[in-house]
């Protein structure tokens, strides 16, 4: 089962899901934008970009590095990173990455990533000084591994990608235990989406509420749910235009949430 905790609680679960950011690829509030969302002094209706840490006890997990991860991992405050795992190869989900120097110079270790072989391809493209030969000194450090749509081990817990589409782009979720994460996707093959069924927590993007090329609706994401029936669904991956997170509440089915920077999961 999952707890609903607060974040000054010290409880040391099982598992832990801290969500890092909840926004869309620009954040919000976005720049220049003076919209009531944009404007709200509502903690909840500010989102750093999108981003998880999973937690097994003491071996730390982050889905994503954003242009946010450098204030993220001063938000949550943990000392130690032992694996990064990627969705895609977007910058609004990889463009931190250089910031894991932090990290390095305390652990004295590089840090493990796992992605697709074309996320790799664009990580050593856009981090290129990081790969050259000599080293040059303080370059974020990383071991990549290559991982597909087949399940896969970490620290004895197996990780289950799920593929979905971002338009026309092929993107994972995974499946952690019975958390399942899905963010950047507006369409999911049926053989996928049963990977995720019988989930206690579904996580789902849901942008806006006019149709988006790449990302969900806010009705489709609600139409995924119920074809899931996971016990609570959380939306992320928001933008401006969906609203106010106290109003949208309001509208949203029992069982459905907004998901919001800073929420904590515990599975145990």
């Amino acid at each position: 089962m999952f707890l609903l905790i607060d974040k000054l609680n010290n409880l040391c679960p099982q598992m832990k899901i801290t969500f890092l950011g909840t926004g869309t690829s620009q954040g919000v509030p976005i720049i220049a934008c003076d919209c009531v969302v944009c404007s709200s002094i509502e903690t909840k209706d500010n989102r750093l970009r999108s981003s998880i840490l999973v937690q097994y006890n003491d071996f730390n997990i982050v889905v994503d590095t954003g242009p946010d991860f450098r204030q993220q991992m001063l938000n949550c405050g943990i000392k130690h990173l032992d694996a990064i795992l990627f969705t895609h190869g977007h910058r609004d989900h990889t463009a931190g990455l250089d910031d894991i120097r932090g990290f390095n110079f305390r652990m004295k270790k590089a840090i493990d990533v796992y992605c697709e072989k074309r996320v790799e391809e664009a990580i050593r493209k856009e981090f290129f000084y990081a790969f050259e030969e000599p080293k040059y000194p303080g370059v974020p450090e990383m071991t990549i591994h290559s991982i597909d749509n087949e399940p896969f081990i970490l620290r004895d817990e197996m990780i289950i990608p799920i593929q979905v589409f971002h338009h026309k782009l092929p993107v994972l979720g995974f499946r952690f235990r019975d958390f399942v994460y899905i963010t950047d996707a507006n369409r999911i093959e049926p053989s996928e989406l049963e990977k995720a069924k019988g989930c206690e927590v579904l996580v789902l993007n849901a942008l806006r509420r006019e149709p988006h090329i790449s990302h969900f609706t806010l009705a489709e994401a609600i139409d995924i749910v119920k074809l899931v029936q996971p016990k609570v669904a959380y939306f992320t991956h928001i933008s401006h235009q969906l609203g106010l997170h106290e109003e949208l509440e309001k509208e949203l089915p029992s069982n459905i949430h907004l998901a919001y920077d800073g929420l904590e999961l515990v599975f145990a």
